[in-house]
């Protein structure tokens, strides 16, 4: 009864206010640095003769560096903390983010992308494992709404404000709006040492690499793959889907609305995270409503396709935020970034492998659809696995 009681505390803006804000500018640079560069790309492309697939590795290889940059961040988080990590990480991003607006030449553009993706993907695991750190326990499931909000955020901005806003400011140099976009993070990185001090104490060295032997790693993960790869796949498919129908002309109607569901679901689960966070049940409906939505993205055309498209982004972004949320709620603040971590790397492998699969199947077969289906399968048979979910919460150990 004192549980719930706690549970329905509500927060007190004033002393949570500076936290929060940190904790959502953080939020928002786990994703602009990786989604301003399709706006970017074309003129990226012209000044440096870049192919066609390297073009496209400018948004993949950050993705892919999300899985393959968990584990140092989880390293780091065990070796240094997670504010020091998260602080770190956000340097490294911007020396890769603002590098490559400086960059000569197309190898260092994709070195460049890399390390910013290095620098993005140990700030996964930093994040959810600092919470316990500055939040009250009845405070943990909002303070992960309020980061991923601004993650979900950073899609939307960092793909809708880039070429309309930014660039002409900027004398549409696509150097210099990299450079505006990067730069501002090191403040944020520099702010972090301004709120109190750790609610946690240091507690010596601690594990850092994936505990297969915790269900929850591989659960948590391939239902990642499952929001991951619907999402990043159908965003890279939908124009070969419209073209395949003959309507073409709807793509850039069909991409606002889907990105537009992303900052719905992120102001969604604020309202919503005290209720929904750690529900098994609502990681249920998510997933569920979001294959149903992208089965109606191959089903349907015109407006009806949109919808579809949309409903899927919506509760993507929703199943995505009750996932990322799980590990401190579950486990102990000292567990909670090897966890994060082992998500992040099973999540975003898939995320990036199974539409990449997909693409191929849809090149030896010659239909654009057969590669969203092959997305469709991967999360049927995923989804079972929301059903076995055990979010019973642990408490941390008493210090020695």
């Amino acid at each position: 009864m004192a549980e719930h009681q706690a549970a329905t505390t509500p927060p007190p803006p004033a002393r949570l206010l500076p936290v929060a804000v940190l904790l959502w500018l953080a939020g928002v640079y786990l994703r602009i640095p990786v989604l301003v560069a399709p706006p970017l790309a074309p003129f990226i492309s012209e000044e440096l003769a870049l192919t066609q697939a390297l073009t496209g590795a400018l948004t993949t290889l950050p993705i892919l560096m999300l899985a393959i940059g968990s584990m140092p961040g989880s390293l780091a988080i065990a070796r240094i903390g997670p504010r020091n990590t998260l602080a770190l990480a956000m340097v490294i991003m911007v020396i890769g983010s603002a590098g490559r607006g400086l960059v000569p030449d197309t190898f260092t553009l994709m070195l460049a992308s890399a390390i910013m993706g290095l620098g993005v993907a140990m700030m996964q695991p930093a994040l959810p494992a600092l919470l316990p750190r500055w939040l009250e326990p009845h405070h943990l499931a909002l303070g992960s709404a309020i980061y991923m909000n601004g993650m979900l955020m950073g899609e939307f901005i960092g793909a809708g404000i880039t070429l309309p806003v930014l660039m002409p400011l900027l004398d549409d140099s696509w150097r210099a709006t990299l450079l505006a976009w990067s730069l501002p993070a090191l403040l944020v990185a520099a702010a972090l040492y301004l709120p109190r001090r750790d609610r946690a104490k240091p507690v010596g060295k601690v594990s850092w690499l994936p505990d297969w032997s915790n269900p929850l790693t591989l659960k948590i993960g391939l239902l990642l793959g499952l929001s991951g790869s619907m999402f990043f796949g159908l965003n890279a498919y939908m124009g070969n889907l419209l073209e395949q129908q003959g309507q073409f002309d709807k793509l850039s109607e069909a991409l606002f609305w889907f990105n537009l569901a992303q900052v719905f679901a992120s102001l969604t689960m604020l309202k919503m995270a005290r209720a929904w966070v750690g529900r098994r049940s609502a990681i249920i409906v998510a997933a569920t409503l979001s294959i149903l939505g992208i089965l109606g993205a191959i089903t349907f055309t015109g407006w009806w396709f949109i919808a579809s498209a949309t409903l899927m982004s919506l509760t993507a972004g929703i199943l995505l935020i009750l996932l990322v949320a799980v590990p401190p709620l579950v486990t102990t603040s000292r567990e909670t970034g090897r966890l994060s971590a082992g998500t992040f790397l099973v999540g975003y492998t898939l995320a990036f492998s199974i539409p990449m699969l997909g693409g191929l199947i849809a090149d030896w077969t010659g239909d654009a659809r057969h590669a969203v289906l092959t997305i469709i399968a991967y999360s049927l048979l995923a989804l079972p696995l929301a059903f076995t979910l055990d979010l019973k919460r642990k408490k941390d150990q008493p210090e020695s």
